[in-house]
């Protein structure tokens, strides 16, 4: 593999000088060659390689690391080693994520070269694969929040989404609650791309995944045991009772509601109450943003806003809340008609009530529904 003179430079003034890494680089790569009658040692080739990159990286020469890792990769290939493989495309896909960020703190730029980070995802997408194939879909998602992470701390918070949503489909299965908050976070990095449209969606898609994944039934309690006095058990000789006894109730004829008040259906509990209700608040949040017009209004998305109008209330009285806190309900319910009538001074009010209620991303959805208010021409969404 070749190395540019331009980046040659990094060797000056450090013990293993470019020529040295370029003539062992060769040298352990001619012992890879087929030869007639002789075997490569892949093994122990790339052993040498996984050497000189320790040496590299001692010497901070991290591009050059992480092509000898490139090359600890392809021995791990060619022996059918897959854990190894993996564990050397992570690793060299590490060393091109710092080399980017030391490019961009050095030279102050937001956006440097860009290739070692084109070439971090390209190593670490090819171990996710490898991650998949040995059936490890859970270290496969830790590969796609490492990135992801890498992603929007790079300040890519467009293409950091994309990874923490293929995170959270890869861990929906064996872990929904983390798969919740994967999607939690590529909502926040949709947000901050002003990509508001797509985190409506990811808001709607958490709340109904934490809907299904964290609903429990509520059980009824066991039914009342029969009474243990004596004058007050049932005689199963025959159809003459003793005074004062009692008949029991068949099961057929005891009433539906016997021994348990009504309950609901379900009940979300822990995380997945707090994510149900992140989610709701940044849903009507948006709506209220973006303004859907009717024929382009989902149907969950006109469900949602229903339950805010006052004639729901009406009908569902303090049931309408759901999961909310009934202060954030009715917080919500009241913007909700103010945006609907365009009473800039009901926003303002209604933001003072519901600043300390609300997170610090949904404040800012919260000012972005001002500003709309205030300039309904769009000019407000910044």
């Amino acid at each position: 593999m070749a190395a540019s003179s331009s980046g040659l430079g990094g060797f000056s003034g450090m013990g293993l000088d470019a020529g040295d890494f370029l003539a062992r680089y060769r040298q352990v790569s001619n012992k890879l060659k087929k030869r007639f009658l002789r075997k490569p040692n892949v093994a122990e080739a790339g052993e040498q390689f996984a050497q000189l990159g320790r040496e590299l990286r001692a010497q901070e020469c991290l591009p050059y690391a992480a092509w000898c890792q490139l090359a600890v990769a392809r021995c791990h290939q060619e022996l059918f080693h897959g854990p190894g493989e993996a564990l050397a495309l992570t690793e060299a896909a590490r060393l091109f994520l710092q080399q980017e960020l030391d490019a961009r703190q050095r030279l102050a730029c937001p956006a440097a070269a860009g290739e070692p980070l084109q070439a971090a995802a390209s190593a670490l997408g090819a171990a996710v694969r490898l991650h998949l194939e040995l059936g490890q879909p859970i270290a496969a998602a830790a590969l796609c929040l490492e990135l992801a992470a890498a992603l929007r701390a790079l300040g890519q918070p467009a293409a950091a989404a994309g990874h923490f949503q293929r995170a959270a489909q890869l861990q929906l299965s064996p872990l929904p609650l983390a798969a919740l908050q994967a999607l939690g976070d590529a909502a926040s990095c949709q947000l901050l791309a002003r990509d508001h449209n797509a985190a409506l969606a990811t808001f709607t898609r958490m709340q109904r995944l934490a809907q299904e994944h964290g609903s429990h039934p509520l059980q009824p309690p066991p039914p009342p045991q029969p009474p243990t006095h004596p004058l007050m058990q049932p005689q199963p000789q025959g159809p003459h009772l003793r005074p004062n006894a009692v008949p029991a109730l068949s099961t057929s004829q005891r009433p539906a509601n016997a021994g348990f008040a009504a309950a609901p259906s379900g009940a979300l509990l822990g995380a997945f109450a707090d994510i149900a209700v992140r989610c709701e608040v940044s849903r009507v949040l948006l709506l209220l943003l973006l303004q859907p017009p009717p024929a382009k209004l989902l149907p969950e998305h006109a469900h949602t806003l229903e339950k805010y109008s006052w004639e729901a209330f009406d009908s569902q009285g303090q049931e309408g809340s759901g999961q909310l806190p009934e202060d954030l309900f009715l917080l919500l319910q009241s913007l909700v008609m103010a945006a609907h009538e365009k009473d800039t001074e009901a926003v303002k009010a209604l933001q003072v009530e519901l600043w300390p209620l609300l997170s610090a991303e949904q404040n800012h959805l919260l000012h972005l529904v001002l500003q709309e208010t205030i300039s309904p021409s769009g000019q407000g969404v910044g």
